[in-house]
């Protein structure tokens, strides 16, 4: 395996990577899917599904976390190296079990402890260097840091049993089963082996060694009712296929080639190899690939979408109209989807398309306002119709969601400028207005500082 389990060497929550530092992932298929998997989870743990949400992440290593909210962060890594979805499964839960034990919130007081022990030993080495006593005071210092050290890592490792058990809780109350917590712990345990990471104890770590995990939730899970059970097919099903498409997407295109050869006729191959054609460059091939989706689902929403987006992007923007409408209709106008057939509606260049282009984008970021490639889609509709303030105000939409303020700012202003007085528009775009600004403001101190050095 060439992925490195992040966890292994970094603090899951105090140490992850932003989720707005890494490319959040967004596909139809696969949020409806993680969505339902995840949902049963959640309502055991007392979260409402609808604030609840399971966010991708493009990062090849096998990963998971938290960062405040009720959302939790999976890498794609992770998703391709799971056996089944009752894996992914057991790993939502323990997020879940950090999400509803404030873990986030409360890691201030692991690293506060910590803090105040390395200050502590740092004026007692100054202090001795400064007596004549300089190697005790080096030896004040590393013995300081390494107590330090210690007493953060042992509330991180106290954090991570919580979560695992209240996981388990959650995964029995939901009625799955936690047979895929344990395999997947299983997996990092093998994973810790060939990293040849020592198995005495896990003094030196964030997290228990996944055998002391393992050992402490087996009696546990498979004393609950759900141990056992099967997983249902259907979601089993979803699971192979985003996987597949998944490692179509993200993976080197010869790597999923060779996991899926063409005498593999499954969906989940046809599937991935789809992705791996498209990106390569081989439209005819991926076209194929799709036809042998359709026909063998052809009302399949997302093979429907599949098929419009491969022929829109190839360069038939008229060809992709049928597939594309088809699949927005059969989700109900799912945001993502309806975002690519208004594209395709534009890109016919067709005068007569750009009303139902306007509905369908309009309805979309009704929807889901976060959705940058909808909002440039409606300003280039805008544009044509000659309408600037609403070019002004979805550019100003578009900024503001790619972390641009000074861009989110501008547009915000022209917008105000020329939309209607009162108008839900007009306040939407001073809206964006004051958080670009206040944005903005926020940095000019650090400016400042570095300026200064």
């Amino acid at each position: 395996m060439k992925r490195i389990l992040a966890g292994l060497a970094t603090a899951l929550l105090v140490c992850a990577q932003p989720a707005a530092a890494q490319s959040i992932l967004r596909d139809a298929e696969t949020e409806s899917l993680l969505a339902d998997m995840a949902r049963p989870i959640a309502v055991a743990a007392g979260l409402d599904p609808k604030n609840f949400t399971v966010v991708l992440l493009n990062d090849p290593s096998v990963n998971a976390f938290v960062a405040g909210g009720q959302a939790v962060y999976l890498h794609s890594g992770l998703i391709d190296e799971a056996d089944n979805i009752n894996e992914v499964q057991g790993v939502v839960a323990h997020e879940v079990g950090h999400i509803v034990g404030g873990h986030v919130a409360l890691a201030g007081r692991g690293a506060g402890p910590a803090t105040s022990i390395s200050i502590l030993s740092l004026l007692l080495g100054v202090a001795a260097v400064a007596a004549g006593a300089g190697s005790a005071g080096a030896g004040i210092l590393a013995a300081g840091q390494q107590a330090a050290l210690g007493n953060y890592l042992a509330f991180s490792r106290t954090q991570e049993t919580s979560a695992d058990a209240a996981g388990a809780r959650y995964l029995g109350a939901a009625g799955v089963n936690g047979a895929g917590m344990l395999s997947f712990f299983k997996k990092l345990q093998n994973m810790e082996y060939r990293l040849a990471i020592p198995q005495e104890n896990s003094y030196n770590r964030t997290h228990p060694l996944s055998g002391e995990r393992i050992s402490a939730l087996t009696a546990d899970l498979q004393a609950q009712p759900a141990w056992g059970k099967p997983t249902d097919p259907a979601l089993q099903e979803r699971f192979l296929r985003v996987q597949a498409k998944l490692r179509g997407y993200v993976n080197d295109p010869k790597e999923t080639l060779r996991r899926y050869p063409a005498s593999d006729n499954s969906i989940p191959a046809h599937y991935a190899r789809a992705y791996a054609y498209h990106l390569t460059g081989y439209p005819d091939q991926a076209q194929q690939e799709t036809a042998a989706l359709v026909k063998a689902k052809p009302h399949d929403p997302y093979f429907l979408e599949l098929q419009g987006q491969i022929l829109l992007e190839s360069g038939r923007p008229a060809d992709a109209l049928a597939p594309l409408r088809e699949a927005t209709q059969r989700t109900n106008a799912q945001p993502l989807i309806a975002a690519t057939f208004g594209h395709a509606l534009i890109a016919t260049e067709d005068p007569a398309h750009l009303a139902e282009a306007e509905k369908v984008l309009r309805q979309a970021v009704g929807r889901d306002r976060e959705n940058p490639f909808a909002w440039t889609q409606l300003a280039t509709i805008y544009e044509r119709k000659g309408d600037q303030p609403r070019v002004a105000l979805a550019m100003a939409e578009r900024a503001s969601l790619i972390g641009e303020p000074q861009m989110a700012l501008a547009s915000a202003r022209a917008a105000v400028a020329g939309l209607p007085e009162g108008s839900s528009e007009r306040l939407r775009a001073q809206d964006i207005q004051m958080i670009a600004q206040n944005e903005l403001d926020e940095r000019k101190p650090n400016r400042r500082r570095l300026s200064a050095q």
